[in-house]
């Protein structure tokens, strides 16, 4: 079965594309972190809520279950004693790495000057 083709633009974003709902999806902060933090390889649940300092369970459960959802992430019960679960990149989810770690870098390049113009910003209120 063919994909079905979309044809939103990007300087609508009409509420009824479905690229509107993944993008929202795809880019909130947790969805983001999950993704930099599997990119090394799997890891289990509670290995991922350590490495996310802030994160609720249940925020880190949606997060996951969304990911999952729209094929970003694998996810593997393991056959130990208690049962455990180990999350992965999909395939898909791989070829999301490349435009969020360029995203990361240019946060990382451009925080002294967002810092600046937040300052200025807090300054005039």
């Amino acid at each position: 079965m063919d994909a079905p083709a979309y044809s939103c633009s990007p300087a609508q974003f009409a509420q009824s594309c479905p690229s509107r709902e993944l993008f929202d999806q795809i880019a909130d902060k947790w969805s983001m972190m999950v993704l930099a933090v599997l990119a090394p390889g799997p890891q289990r649940f509670n290995t991922l809520k350590r490495q996310l300092e802030g994160v609720s369970q249940k925020s880190l459960t949606q997060t996951l279950r969304r990911l999952e959802r729209n094929g970003l992430i694998t996810r593997r019960v393991l056959a130990t004693s208690p049962v455990a679960v180990e999350y992965g990149l999909s395939s898909l989810g791989e070829t999301l790495l490349p435009p969020l770690m360029a995203l990361y870098r240019w946060t990382k390049a451009n925080m002294a000057e967002v810092e600046v113009a937040r300052a200025v910003f807090d300054g005039r209120a």
